[in-house]
């Protein structure tokens, strides 16, 4: 495979982020899987649906939880989410919207007293195709958690982990991709992949999603790739801090702030720890990296409206 390298002005740049996440999910099913005998009527990604395919885009994120109630608080308390419950789901799924788009979904699944329970967010990144790709995926040397499976109105989806460990779910949207638009301000606008080696994970998944790799290493600093496609970046690599040995690799997301300070002063009022405290970035805004009450860990980041996702070629 020809490696497409290029060097961009992307503006961006998030820092080294020390966090370990969970390192096996909860049993052998994640998400909807464990609906197999009966799945949940979610909501579709798109609606109306649309006519748009970003093959490689985070076009959705769920978070599991132990406890769908005090997420959908704390979140709520957080960020002004609000909740639709779909009928068909059960009690334990919701979806989360804000100023009438939907943000993201919750999913409760149940914890044996005696195990760890932890929340943690899952990235769903587009594809046309699940098995073909799901395949290719293992072949490289992914590992299967959850398999291809469909969700009436939602499309088709599978969970895995990729190579270094990482956790991840693709899904092939039956109502089309969101369109490319700069995220509001309480909205996800970014993810980035944390992992042992970036240019062979970022590898990895150019061969699943046909990535342009744009190299933003800077002397001295620790490798950093943009992954894009259609022009328009998608997410990124990043290279594990040498000073946290214990950390492993995983996906990270970004929710848009306009004040990063009172906004990780507000999590911690609300249960809410800091895990990496409020530090400027390279494009002049706060980044800071936090985790809820029950421990999912992600981002808060201020990003200018003149900051667009667009990179050079």
């Amino acid at each position: 495979m020809n490696r497409r390298r290029h060097n961009s002005k992307f503006p961006w740049t998030p820092n080294r982020v020390g966090i370990a996440l969970i390192a096996a999910l909860l049993g052998s099913t994640v998400g909807h899987s464990a609906f197999a005998a009966s799945p949940p009527v979610v909501p579709p990604i798109t609606d109306p649906a649309s006519p748009e395919h970003h093959v490689g885009k985070v076009i959705f994120v769920e978070l599991v939880t132990p406890n769908l109630t005090a997420a959908r608080q704390f979140y709520s308390d957080l960020f002004g989410w609000t909740y639709r419950d779909s009928p068909g789901a059960g009690p334990d799924y919701a979806e989360a919207y804000l100023n009438g788009h939907a943000v993201a979904g919750m999913f409760e699944k149940k914890v044996p007293p005696r195990e760890h329970k932890q929340s943690f967010w899952l990235n769903f990144m587009s594809v046309r195709d699940v098995d073909a790709a799901e395949r290719i995926a293992v072949h490289q040397g992914a590992k299967e958690l959850s398999p291809p499976h469909n969700l009436p109105f939602r499309g088709r989806e599978a969970v895995l982990t990729d190579p270094q460990g990482a956790v991840f779910a693709m899904l092939a949207s039956s109502s089309g991709d969101p369109v490319d638009e700069l995220a509001a301000p309480g909205e996800f606008i970014w993810s980035s992949l944390i992992t042992s080696d970036p240019d062979k994970a970022a590898g990895f998944y150019q061969t699943l999603f046909d990535y342009e790799v744009f190299d933003q290493t800077q002397d001295g600093s620790a490798q950093h790739l943009i992954l894009a496609t259609d022009n328009y970046a998608r997410a990124s690599a990043n290279a594990l801090p040498v000073a946290r040995p214990d950390a492993y690799p995983h996906w990270l997301n970004f929710v848009r702030v306009d004040d990063a300070l009172a906004m990780t002063a507000k999590l911690v009022s609300l249960g809410g720890r800091v895990l990496v405290q409020p530090h400027p970035d390279r494009h002049g805004g706060m980044v800071a990296v936090v985790a809820d009450p029950l421990g999912a860990p992600f981002g808060l980041i201020e990003w200018a409206d003149t900051d667009n996702k667009e990179v050079g070629q």
